[in-house]
C-alpha cells in the first residue's frame, strides 16, 4: 500500500487555536484578535478581582458592591447605541481606539477609590467608555468584512476573547492569594495598563472599515461646491435618506433586537442563577460552580468557530436560533431537576445541563451575529449594531433580577418559566429570519425575471 499524505491532510481537521492562527491572514481580523487578546486579558484581571477588592480594600458592603456593578451595567446601555451612532460619522478604527485607551485608564484609577460614591463615578464611567469601543468595533467588523467572514470573524473574537479572560482571571490568582491591599491595587493598576496597550493594534485597521464621508462631505466631492440651489436640495434629500435608514424605523430589526435580548439572559443564568441555585438549592459543592464555568469555557472555544460556520444564511440563522431555544429550555428544566438530589448526581445533572445550556449559548450567537448583520442597512452599519448591542446591555441589567425572582424564588416553577421564555425568544428569532429568507428569495427572484429578457434583448442586438 502506498501512503495518501495528501488525502491524510484533507481528512484532518484543523483544531481550535489552528483555525484561529489561519485566520490572522487578514490584516482586519488579525489587528482585532491581536487587540481583544491584550484588552481581554487585562480585563480577566480586573473582573476576577474587582468584588472582592470593594470588599475588602475599599470597605463597601455587599449591597453597595451590587450597586456599583449595576451602575456600571446601565451605564452600557446609552453608550452600546452611541458608539455605533458615532462610528458612522466619523473614523471606527480612531474612535475605538480613543475609547479602549481612555477605558484602560479609567481602570488604573479604580486602585484609588476610597468611597462609595467615586466607586459609582469610575464604574459608571469606565462602563460607559467599555460599551463605546465595543460598539464602535462591531461597526469596524461590519464594514470590515462581508457574509459569512463577519459571523466568522465575530467567532474568532468570541474564542479569543474567553481565552484571553481565562488567562486574566488567572494572573488575577496571584493577587487573590497575597491577599493585601498592596497586591489588590498593583495588580489592578497592571489590568488597566494592558486594557490601554491593547488599543494600539487598533491603529493598524485599514481605512476601508471607517464610515463613507459624511453627507455634506460627499456633496462636495461630488458638486465641487456647496453654494448652489441644487446642491442644497440635493443635500436635505441625502439627509432625508440618511434619517430613513435609522435602525430606529426598522420595525423587524427592532424586533429581532428584542427577541435577542430576551434570550440574551441566559447569561444572567449562568453568571447569577446557577450559582445562586447551587449553594442554596442542591448538595452540590461550591466548587461546582468552577468547574461550570471552566466547562463553558473548554466548549466555547472548542466550538464556537465551528457552529458559526454558514450562519450569514437567513435559514441557517434562524434553525441554529431554534435549535438553541430548544437547548436552553431543556436546560433550565435540567437545572431545576439537580436539587435535593445526593452529591454525586447533583453535579452530574449539572454538568448535564451546563452542556445543553453552553450549545446553546454558542448556537444563539452564531445565529445572532448573523441576522444581525444580515437584516441591517450597509449605509447605517453603525447605528444598527449599536441597536443590537444596546439591547444586551439591558438584557444583563435585567436577568440578575429575573432569575432572582423566577427560578431562586419559585424553584421549578420559576426555572420553567425561564424555559418558556428562552423557547419563546428563539420561536420569535427563527420566524424573523425565515421571513426574511423569504422575502429575499423572493427579490432574487424578481431580479432574475428582469434581467432575463434584459440579457436577450442584449444578445439579440449583438448578433444582430
Amino acid at each position: 500500500m502506498t501512503s495518501d499524505p495528501v488525502g491524510t491532510q484533507r481528512m484532518r481537521r484543523p483544531g481550535p487555536i489552528a483555525r484561529i492562527v489561519g485566520a490572522l491572514d487578514d490584516p482586519v481580523l488579525r489587528a482585532l484578535v491581536t487587540a481583544t487578546t491584550v484588552a481581554r486579558i487585562g480585563r480577566g484581571v480586573f473582573l476576577s478581582i474587582t468584588v472582592l477588592y470593594f470588599i475588602r480594600v475599599v470597605g463597601l458592603n455587599g449591597a453597595q458592591a451590587a450597586i456599583v456593578l449595576a451602575a456600571a451595567s446601565g451605564s452600557s446601555i446609552v453608550a452600546s447605541f452611541l458608539g455605533g451612532w458615532l462610528a458612522d460619522r466619523w473614523s471606527a478604527r480612531r474612535l475605538s481606539f480613543t475609547f479602549e485607551t481612555a477605558a484602560g485608564l479609567l481602570l488604573v484609577a479604580y486602585a484609588f477609590v476610597d468611597t462609595f460614591a467615586a466607586a459609582i463615578v469610575l464604574a459608571v464611567s469606565s462602563g460607559f467608555l467599555d460599551a463605546l469601543a465595543q460598539s464602535s468595533r462591531s461597526a469596524v467588523i461590519a464594514r470590515g468584512f462581508t457574509g459569512e467572514n463577519r459571523v466568522h470573524a465575530r467567532a474568532v473574537l468570541r474564542t479569543v476573547t474567553n481565552l484571553s479572560i481565562a488567562a486574566g482571571s488567572g494572573i488575577a490568582a496571584v493577587a487573590l492569594a497575597i491577599g493585601t491591599p498592596v497586591a489588590y491595587r498593583v495588580v489592578i493598576v497592571l489590568a488597566g495598563v494592558v486594557c490601554a496597550l491593547g488599543a494600539i493594534p487598533l491603529l493598524r485597521l485599514p481605512s476601508s472599515v471607517d464610515a463613507d464621508a459624511r453627507v455634506a462631505e460627499t456633496i462636495r466631492t461630488e458638486t465641487g461646491s456647496v453654494n448652489t440651489a441644487a446642491t442644497a436640495a440635493a443635500e436635505r434629500e441625502l439627509r432625508r435618506d440618511w434619517r430613513a435608514r435609522s435602525p430606529w424605523r426598522d420595525p423587524r430589526y427592532l424586533l429581532l433586537t428584542l427577541f435577542s435580548a430576551m434570550f440574551g439572559m441566559q447569561f444572567g443564568v449562568a453568571e447569577v442563577g446557577v450559582p445562586l441555585w447551587i449553594t442554596h438549592a442542591t448538595t452540590a459543592p461550591d466548587a461546582t460552580v468552577s468547574v461550570l464555568l471552566i466547562s463553558n469555557t473548554v466548549l466555547v472555544v472548542l466550538f464556537q468557530v465551528r457552529l458559526s460556520r454558514n450562519t450569514h444564511d437567513l435559514r441557517v440563522a434562524g434553525r441554529v436560533s431554534l435549535i438553541a431555544g430548544v437547548l436552553m429550555a431543556g436546560a433550565c428544566l435540567v437545572y431545576a431537576a439537580a436539587a435535593g438530589l445526593p452529591v454525586a448526581a447533583a453535579v452530574s445533572v449539572l454538568l448535564l445541563a451546563l452542556v445543553a445550556h453552553t450549545f446553546a449559548e454558542i448556537l444563539s450567537q452564531a445565529g445572532g451575529w448573523g441576522l444581525s448583520f444580515e437584516l441591517a442597512d450597509p449605509v447605517r452599519a453603525g447605528a444598527y449594531q449599536g441597536v443590537f448591542g444596546m439591547t444586551f446591555s439591558i438584557a444583563s441589567l435585567v436577568a440578575p433580577l429575573l432569575v432572582n425572582a423566577t427560578a431562586i424564588a419559585l424553584g421549578f416553577a420559576g426555572w420553567a418559566i425561564l424555559a418558556a421564555v428562552f423557547l419563546g425568544s428563539a420561536v420569535g428569532i427563527a420566524v424573523i429570519a425565515f421571513r426574511a429568507a423569504r422575502e429575499q428569495q423572493r427579490e432574487e427572484v424578481q431580479v432574475r425575471d428582469e434581467e432575463g429578457p434584459r440579457d436577450e434583448e442584449r444578445s439579440r442586438a449583438t448578433r444582430g
